[in-house]
Parts: structure tokens; sequence; C-alpha cells
């Protein structure tokens, strides 16, 4: 079975989309770690950002995993250092690269072939996998967003403005929405799940309850 979390930035994807992966027992796919892996590989390579194919045929080389909530880069933990800023910047160009984006849908299907798997992203639902049985657009307000990622920064030991930040995201919003290719928007089909003033829990509670609807003899926790 197959769940697909998308959603802008802030909204709770990856926390939410981990949580219910350890509740049910099954894989979670962070595809958004995967585009910073590759983005962080080829920075480190020298491979330009603006060259989609040799960035689509470095995809295809990188094996990465996910492995007890770290992310893997040829056997290497990256975990941290896709989260840079450094490497956010250069993200963009890797993600909005058709090439890399074809290369990525078929890594990803790989990843989540024979499994039971809750996948976040951009396009899981609408791109990745539009047959997916249960498919969920998480959002919330710009102002929520904000001082959810304006909490992460502070515990990364970032310093940031909340007001910045605020902007940062709206700016992305409009970027991912914009895109050539993988943009966001939810599916037709997709449940639409606004986290404004849902602690995580809620919200897996509220996810778990769309999977066990789905397949009823699925038990969880």
């Amino acid at each position: 079975m197959i769940v697909t979390l998308d959603g802008p930035a802030g909204a709770g994807k990856s926390s939410a989309a981990r949580a219910l992966a350890e509740r049910l027992g099954w894989c979670h796919l962070d595809t958004g770690a995967m585009y910073r892996t590759v983005a962080l590989v080829a920075l480190e390579r020298g491979v330009p950002l603006d060259d989609a194919p040799r960035l689509a045929a470095l995809t295809e080389r990188i094996a990465i995993e996910f492995r007890d909530g770290r992310v893997l880069a040829d056997g290497r933990d990256v975990s941290a250092e896709i989260r840079t800023e450094r490497v956010t910047q250069a993200t963009r160009f890797v993600a909005d690269a058709p090439p890399v984006r074809e290369a990525m849908k078929r890594i990803q299907r790989r990843l989540a072939r024979d499994v039971d798997v809750v996948t976040e992203g951009r396009d899981q639902g609408t791109e990745v996998f539009p047959h997916a049985e249960v498919k969920v657009f998480l959002t919330a307000s710009p102002e929520e967003r904000a001082r959810r990622r304006h909490r992460e920064e502070a515990d990364r030991g970032t310093a940031s403005n909340l007001e910045s930040v605020r902007r940062a995201l709206v700016a992305r919003d409009e970027g991912d929405r914009s895109r050539p290719v993988g943009a966001m928007r939810p599916a037709a089909d997709a449940v639409v799940l606004d986290t404004d003033g849902l602690s995580r829990d809620e919200v897996v509670d509220r996810l778990a309850a769309l999977v066990t609807a789905r397949r009823p003899e699925c038990r969880v926790p």
C-alpha cells in the first residue's frame, strides 16, 4: 500500500510521514531529502547545477538509503549536510531539472515496489504515485508554517528572523506551484488536511484513520 503526503514546506509532512510510518511499521520515503542528496553530491563533485543531463546521470549513480532515521549516500551519513543553506539553495536547480525528476520518479517507484510505504514530497500523489491508495495534501497557513520552521531552525542552533522565514516560505510556495515539472498541487482525489492548531500526534491520528478506512485489516496502534 502507498500513502502519499504532499504539500508546502512547513506543513508538517516530514514529521507526520515519519511518525505514521513508525506507527504502521512501514517504510518512509523522504523525497525532498533525495533531491537534497543529489544537490550535495553535485556540489562536492563539481557537477554544474545547470547541466541537467549530468545531474540526471549522477542521480542514477548515487545509492540513496533511508536507515534508522538517517539519510545515506553511497553508505555515507549525509543527514546533517543536506540541511545546510548551501545545499538548500542548490536543491532547486536539481529539483527543477526534468531529466532529474524522471530519474527520481523511476528510483522512487523502485524503492516503493512490493512494500508498504509512506512517501512525502511535492508531487507524490500527482506524478510519482498517481494510483496510490491514500493521498493527502497537508497544508497550513504561512504564519503557522513560519513558526514551525523558525522553531526547527532554532533547535538546530540557526539564528533566523520569523518574518524573514515567513517571506521565504511564501516565495518558495510560489516557486513550487509554478515549477515546469513536478509542480506542487493537490491530486484531484487527495484529502486536503489543514494542520493549523493540530499537534503532530493529532495529524498522525487523522492520517492513520484514513489508512484504516482504506485497509480495515490494518491495525494501527
